[in-house]
């Protein structure tokens, strides 16, 4: 089994350079327990990308993600950059990083730890024991389709459009993705869409519907997106694996992320053919960078969907969570997931003691 690896660090802006940080930490601590030679290969990309070169995803930066074995990113954006040129701004860089990598599948698992339920702002009886995955196509779909832009009709008047279009191919390699994690975990499968008043979604189900039949023992169901995110929030526990478009699995794993207790807590794995990138769905938080306030600990837990799926390691994921739930079974919390009774330590004492618990780990 290879036991050298190079891994490109974008840490990008407000808050993504703490929280990676103490990722890194964490990383370092699994290199020294499994033996292993990792290279870690630092860029800039976001704003950060911008200030240094003009763009928001400098080519270098690119070269760098294209040369590892895998990307571990922090945050991008910011109000600093919110004037600029749209095709200039710090979210360019992600959508050029997914494109450009072919990173189509974005896999969002939302899963509350035992210590937190009591901090998510929905019932107990509605969200303990929750774990389901977000399955979310990430390269078609309105954020990329063409045409789009802001132009003038014929009556003079300016106008706004983009297009929704897939492909069937886009719509069955996500659907594989799905129905493949669907049997490493409860084998069932709720396929997201508006096929009552969008065609292009009406032909998602159509081909999710036909790929299924390769798939004969995984449970498929079907939802309008408008009553997944009323269910999210009624009934989050009847889903196992949510399978939907690029929009509204970006809307759909944000509602997911705050069943449990905060967006500071969820990991997600963005990958490809060849390619594959982790990162916490939480943004930049500008606001509150430099103040030793944010959570790393979705970055974290990033890490240990690094390893399980572009180093084929399961074990050293497993030790991730474990470390997380211990430290989070102490009372220790950052600013984000504090209740009362409970210690607010900063974002770098998290890291501190999430690195204790994983050196505790044989």
């Amino acid at each position: 089994m290879k036991s050298e690896f190079e891994i490109a660090v974008f840490p990008g802006d407000g808050i993504g350079p703490e929280v990676v940080a103490e990722a890194i930490k964490v990383l370092k601590t699994i290199e020294s327990k499994l033996n292993l030679k990792i290279t870690i290969n630092e860029a800039p990309v976001g704003g950060a990308g911008y200030e240094a070169t003009g763009q928001p995803l400098p080519d270098a930066s690119l070269d760098t993600a294209k040369k590892a074995d895998a990307i571990l990113l922090g945050a991008v954006g910011g109000p600093k950059w919110e004037t600029i040129d749209f095709s200039l701004r710090p979210e360019r860089a992600l959508l050029g990083l997914r494109s450009s990598l072919g990173l189509y599948a974005n896999l969002r698992p939302a899963r509350i730890f035992p210590a937190l339920v009591d901090a998510s702002t929905l019932k107990r009886e509605v969200v303990e024991g929750l774990d389901l995955l977000v399955v979310r196509e990430l390269t078609g779909g309105i954020y990329f389709g063409e045409p789009r832009g802001i132009d003038t009709n014929e009556k003079g008047e300016r106008q706004g459009f983009n297009t929704l279009i897939y492909s069937e191919p886009e719509i069955e390699r996500i659907s594989k993705i799905a129905f493949d994690v669907a049997r490493k975990r409860n084998s069932k499968v709720c396929s997201v869409d508006k096929a009552n008043v969008l065609e292009a979604t009406g032909f998602w189900r159509e081909v999710v519907i036909n790929m299924h039949s390769q798939y004969s023992d995984i449970e498929l169901s079907h939802m309008y997106v408008d009553n997944c995110a009323m269910q999210l929030v009624r009934n989050p526990k009847q889903f196992d694996v949510i399978l939907t478009t690029n929009m509204f699995g970006d809307i759909l794993s944000d509602e997911a992320s705050m069943l449990t207790g905060s967006i500071g807590m969820l990991p997600s794995a963005s990958l490809g053919e060849k390619y594959a990138m982790y990162e916490p769905i939480h943004g930049s938080a500008p606001d509150i960078a430099g103040k030793e306030l944010a959570n790393p600990l979705a970055t974290i837990l990033s890490v240990g969907m690094l390893f399980k799926y572009s180093f084929d390691r399961e074990e050293p994921n497993r030790w991730v969570e474990e470390a997380v739930e211990s430290v989070l079974g102490q009372g220790k919390r950052t600013a984000d997931i504090m209740s009362e009774g409970m210690m607010q330590v900063g974002t770098q004492e998290m890291g501190d003691l999430v690195v204790a618990e994983l050196e505790k780990i044989n």
